[in-house]
């Protein structure tokens, strides 16, 4: 069996690195699998890129079609274009996507059009917000796939409901939590950490970048004033997105305990996550690492297409109105903020069921 793998931005990388380990694990035992990895490029920057690939162990791409940025719409018309070329040029007997970004949806409607099968992993999680182009990039993903691989029992149900059959659905698991489990005695102590003082459980992580949060000056203001009003002047550890880059340089902030620092690798990204006391943020992925670390995660988002993290882990959605923040944090600092749990089959081992069912698939 011959399997493309697509990777295009950052999201995907940890959830392909646990993919690609077993298909190699699969393959030294004699199994008949094989894989090409494709990057698109829709992430050209290096911290978002060439260094999670050299982290995660990532091997070299085959192939980079160098999407580059863009509109949503340009860059899904070069990927399809450029994915159009290298498929035909290296055919594959399944092409497997992960997670929702513009690469999935692309490269899933490439390879149905040349009649190639498509596996989705992290199939069926649905915010039912038509606003987010990553709810888009799932419904059309996943109303062209062949085999589902689910992250959770809600999606499953999501799936069923719209009318995709038990038999092409496999409840495996989150390949990210396998990276994170893997990655996390190797996580890396970033410079911020000694430039700011840093002390385990006395700062915070806050990461902002969809456009509700983002793309108002005076939104992200009011935002970035309560969040430093209600931190008691712990320090707070901003990575910024280079989307939300372009905004903070309009409205400006000098708070002193407001660490506005460039986007950190996964290793250091997730050591500051590890020991923060919460995170604030409105990324998806995030809340799982957070869920599964114990860490108190606050979604600055009115809806989450991961619900078991707030229902079974240890996020709240909040909603976008800063005030909605005031409660959250007093409860935080009260000590009262839950525990939570593990959802179920996140235990590391998930890439290794992917690859054992597509192996008994024969496709």
């Amino acid at each position: 069996m011959k399997i493309t793998i697509i990777a295009g931005a950052r999201p995907n990388f940890m959830k392909i690195a646990p993919i690609i380990e077993a298909i190699e694990v699969a393959s030294a035992k004699g199994a008949a699998i094989s894989y090409r990895l494709v990057h698109t490029g829709q992430h050209y920057d290096k911290k978002m890129s060439h260094d999670f690939f050299m982290q995660l162990g990532i091997p070299e791409p085959h192939a980079n079609l160098e999407a580059g940025g863009g509109t949503q719409a340009e860059q899904t018309a070069v990927i399809m274009v450029r994915f159009e070329k290298e498929l035909l040029e290296n055919p594959a007997d399944l092409v497997l996507v992960v997670g929702d970004v513009t690469s999935t949806m692309a490269c899933a409607i490439v390879a149905k059009k040349l009649h190639t099968k498509v596996a989705h992993v992290e199939a069926g999680i649905r915010s039912g917000d038509l606003t987010m182009p990553e709810e888009i990039n799932r419904l059309v993903t996943d109303s062209i796939t062949d085999y589902f691989f689910t992250t959770s029992d809600i999606a499953n149900k999501n799936l069923l409901d719209s009318g995709v059959t038990d038999d092409r659905i496999f409840f495996v698991g989150n390949t990210m939590i396998d990276t994170l489990l893997k990655q996390m005695p190797r996580f890396q102590k970033p410079e911020i950490w000694n430039d700011a003082n840093l002390v385990p459980q006395q700062y915070f992580v806050l990461t902002l970048h969809r456009p509700a949060n983002v793309d108002q000056e005076q939104g992200l203001q009011a935002l970035l004033d309560k969040i430093i009003t209600l931190s008691q002047s712990l320090p707070i550890v901003f990575p910024v997105h280079p989307r939300t880059a372009k905004m903070l340089q309009k409205i400006g902030s000098n708070a002193p305990n407001l660490h506005l620092i460039d986007p950190l690798s996964y290793l250091e990204f997730n050591f500051l996550v590890k020991n923060a006391k919460a995170v604030i943020t409105d990324s998806g992925g995030i809340t799982e690492e957070t869920t599964v670390m114990g860490v108190p995660c606050m979604t600055l988002r009115d809806s989450t297409e991961r619900p078991e993290t707030c229902t079974i882990g240890t996020n709240e959605l909040l909603g976008t109105d800063p005030k909605a923040l005031e409660p959250a944090m007093q409860k935080l600092f009260n000590g009262e903020w839950k525990k939570g749990g593990v959802p179920p089959l996140w235990d590391g081992k998930t890439a290794t069921r992917i690859v054992e069912s597509l192996i008994d698939l024969s496709i």
